[in-house]
């Protein structure tokens, strides 16, 4: 089976990593390169470990992780969708097998908020990894830009992790902002992202739970 590192180590995605990382920086995003795509890879294959899925799907979220936002070379609009396509010859190229590369551009297809669906473990994984993706660690430079909200929303993020409560069958993020930002500043911009999580939560039979200094924001179970 095709592993994380044979993926990592592959020429083309990591021109399309760079060239789509690049991109979205001259555009004034946060950071969409090795340290997203290495946070992402692992917070998806985490959760799926965590709540007893196969190897083979914590492999794939791993590597869906990894390559979710190649997208971001072609255009930041759809690039969910451009990346599947770009993919799907890449990984058979590769030598990874049918079954896997649908799983992976399922999931890599439908990671958006705006227009994905959550129909696979994987993909469920892989929204819930990229969504709560929230750092003082992505800001370009170490230094925010003071009139870009999400500069001040990541740059005031100083803890961030998810952790599944398979007791209480919970997945929970729990996040400390300093006061450079505010809650109400990081809801207007996660409250789609947060909503997706939840649903992706749903799907793999949890529930959703975001607590930001140490006081729960949603519904919990």
């Amino acid at each position: 089976m095709l592993t994380l590192k044979d993926v990592q180590n592959n020429e083309t995605i990591k021109a399309l990593v760079h060239a789509g990382n690049q991109y979205l920086a001259v555009m004034g995003y946060t950071d969409h390169g090795p340290r997203h795509l290495g946070y992402v890879s692992h917070t998806a294959s985490k959760i799926l470990r965590d709540l007893g899925y196969s190897d083979r799907e914590v492999e794939l979220a791993a590597i869906a992780g990894w390559v979710h936002d190649v997208g971001n070379s072609v255009n930041r609009i759809e690039h969910g969708q451009s990346g599947a396509v770009l993919l799907f010859p890449i990984l058979r190229e590769m030598g990874m097998a049918s079954a896997d590369v649908v799983e992976v551009i399922m999931a890599v297809g439908n990671h958006e908020e705006q227009s994905g669906f959550v129909s696979s473990v994987v993909s469920a994984a892989l929204a819930i990894a990229d969504k709560s993706d929230a750092h003082k660690s992505r800001v370009r430079g170490g230094k925010p830009d003071p009139t870009d909200p999400h500069d001040r929303v990541n740059f005031a993020i100083q803890h961030n992790r998810v952790i599944v409560d398979n007791e209480r069958k919970v997945i929970r993020q729990e996040i400390q902002m300093d006061s450079t930002s505010s809650v109400l500043e990081f809801l207007s911009i996660y409250m789609e992202r947060i909503v997706m999580c939840e649903k992706a939560a749903a799907f793999l039979g949890q529930h959703f739970e975001l607590s930001i200094n140490d006081r729960l924001v949603n519904k919990s179970a």
